[in-house]
């Protein structure tokens, strides 16, 4: 008995023992690149994982040029929710957080930047620069806004509300928040932490532990006391879930494994019983989709593109002296360069590839697709549907049935009317191996 309560007592202590240093941990995650699907998607999945194993806190290392508004906003959200410290790091040097990087750092519980970074740039790229305001506020000169000005008016005045917002939240600087939006002002570290737009400077990550050491942050309501100087960092290693949807997620794997699926079930329409184009074309067509729902897209872009297909497979059908072929090809290039509504440098359709597609479509339109439908068209020359149709020679006379001469065989036949030897014959049917044929007039 006294064994077992021994053994009891190691047990309980031992759990309290792995209790306490999974407290002590701290987990870090990069975010490295542009703001989109995959990344936002490894942000959120880490903090939730975090606060299921216990960490003390979770540190966002950032180095980003900025991202997609709804991806962004997707880990802002996820940061706002949270159940544990989330400390955001702007590292190593040179490192930046630009833009959507910008609203993340706002959003953290502690923000922190190496000494040789650099944030802000937070105005939405999409907009393009308007007619300053007249010194009383309203419009140069008394005019009225264009329906453009406005709705860059609209984005930006919600843009500078949102950081704001977060900026109060946390205690950061409000004023500044607004410039960056507004003016695209930008600050090093050493000026961010003057301006109260980041709380502490650390030269490196274990710079950085130490001084969160004892910091006190709100976390859903209470307040928590970092205690990190010794804690273990556990790195967050991506998987073969962020692989993945960082590939299909690229705007310009999206764009050809959608078209590589088109391509497929054309290919498979055309030539029924082949298979293998049908499979790999909707494997790559629903990959394809997937990848582009998740990001900005322009549907009357991918309406083009449909359109274009449809106008050059049409124009093997009805030739229109190229009308519908060149317009259709006109029509996807349009498509292609609409089909990603953003101006983010890193999540636009290169030329070169929309180039390429739209000469492949129209070899796929004008070759593989005709050569398919002009097989169709084609008169049978083999096998029995060749057979009908085709001449021979009579043998010898009969009536009923008898023998004729057909592509250099003797074949058994039977006709309704008395035919005579050297007598010219078609084959109306093939019954088996015996062919019915009829005869043919002098006139032919």
């Amino acid at each position: 008995m006294r064994a077992l309560k021994s053994l009891l007592l190691a047990m309980v202590l031992l759990l309290a023992s792995g209790a306490g240093t999974s407290e002590r941990s701290i987990w870090l995650v990069d975010l490295e690149g542009a703001v989109g699907p995959a990344t936002a998607d490894l942000v959120i999945r880490s903090i939730e994982d975090a606060t299921t194993a216990g960490a003390a806190a979770i540190i966002i290392r950032i180095d980003t040029p900025g991202g997609l508004d709804k991806a962004m906003r997707d880990i802002v959200k996820a940061i706002l929710g949270a159940k544990i410290p989330v400390v955001t790091y702007v590292a190593p040097d040179g490192a930046r957080a630009a833009s959507a990087g910008t609203y993340i750092v706002y959003a953290s519980h502690v923000a922190a930047m190496a000494p040789a970074s650099n944030v802000g740039s937070s105005t939405p790229v999409s907009l393009t620069p308007t007619p300053a305001p007249n010194e009383q506020g309203g419009e140069p000169d008394g005019a009225v806004p264009s329906p453009d000005e406005a709705m860059s008016r609209k984005v930006v005045n919600d843009a500078v509300a949102y950081l704001q917002s977060l900026a109060e939240l946390r205690g950061r600087n409000i004023e500044w928040a607004e410039k960056t939006v507004r003016e695209g002002a930008n600050l090093r570290a050493s000026e961010a932490l003057e301006n109260n737009v980041i709380d502490l400077v650390a030269t490196d990550l274990t710079a950085l532990l130490e001084a969160l050491d004892g910091t006190e942050v709100e976390v859903s309501g209470q307040v928590v006391v970092l205690a990190t100087r010794d804690a273990a960092v556990e790195h967050v290693q991506t998987d073969w879930r962020h692989d993945i949807l960082a590939i299909i997620t690229d705007p310009a794997i999206a764009y050809a494994l959608l078209l590589v699926g088109f391509y497929g079930l054309i290919l498979e329409f055309y030539n029924p019983g082949m298979i293998f184009p049908a499979v790999l074309g909707g494997i790559c067509l629903l990959l394809g989709a997937y990848g582009l729902q998740m990001l900005p897209i322009n549907y009357v872009g991918l309406a083009l593109i449909l359109l274009g297909i449809g106008l050059m497979i049409a124009e093997v059908f009805s030739p229109s002296f190229g009308v519908l072929g060149i317009g259709g090809i006109v029509a996807f290039v349009i498509g292609s360069i609409m089909l990603i509504d953003t101006d983010l440098p890193s999540y636009q359709l290169p030329l070169s590839i929309i180039a390429g597609f739209a000469v492949s479509t129209a070899v796929l339109a004008f070759i593989a697709v005709g050569a398919a439908v002009r097989a169709r068209r084609t008169r049978v020359v083999s096998g029995v549907e060749g057979m009908l149709g085709s001449q021979g020679e009579v043998i010898d006379d009969f009536v009923g049935t008898g023998r004729v001469w057909v592509f250099g065989e003797n074949w058994e036949a039977r006709c309704d009317v008395p035919l005579k030897k050297g007598d010219r014959v078609r084959i109306q049917a093939v019954n088996g191996l015996q062919l019915i044929v009829e005869p043919i007039g002098e006139e032919e």
